[in-house]
């Protein structure tokens, strides 16, 4: 069993989201679902029946989704990042997770449908702000900032002083 498991609260669209990220990455199911009893769902206003938790899977890893009425909502306090390795998966995840409704943030950032963030990141672009030589680094952040989804192509010439 995995040591740590996100857990994310949704109103009553945890097995929608569940449903939909599966969709989106590859490897990914539904492990388990769990529906509200009647002592639970008085305890918790929901009603009987209804789902209670989704158990998933993206990519091997494993989340909860609950549906636990509108309490709470998501913020970019907390967010999940997507290292891409090309152009193209990162076109793919930015296109898909903004589908149906989300919101192209800036930087790399986005909120899916459901008003989670996500970070959609080339993993050069780590390698850039993380270069000793601050000029370049310096350069690819400049870049990064006049971004909403990354175009990897731009920061490497941004980062070579282009």
């Amino acid at each position: 069993m995995q040591r740590i498991t996100p857990f994310l609260w949704f109103d009553s669209e945890a097995e929608e989201a569940a449903k939909f990220y599966t969709s989106v990455f590859k490897n990914s199911k539904i492990t388990s679902v769990t529906r509200y009893d009647e002592a639970m769902s008085k305890a918790a206003g929901r009603p009987k029946s209804s789902v209670m938790t989704v158990a998933f899977q993206l990519d091997g890893q494993p989340f909860v989704a609950l549906n636990g009425g509108p309490a709470f909502k998501f913020t970019e306090a907390v967010s999940f990042v997507i290292n891409c390795e090309t152009q193209k998966e990162v076109d793919y995840f930015w296109e898909k997770l903004t589908s149906g409704g989300g919101q192209e943030v800036q930087c790399g950032w986005l909120k899916d449908k459901f008003g989670f963030a996500w970070q959609v990141v080339p993993t050069v672009m780590w390698k850039m702000l993380g270069d000793k030589d601050s000029k370049k680094s310096k350069r690819a952040r400049q870049a990064m900032l006049q971004m909403k989804k990354l175009d990897i192509a731009a920061l490497k010439k941004a980062y070579a002083g282009g």
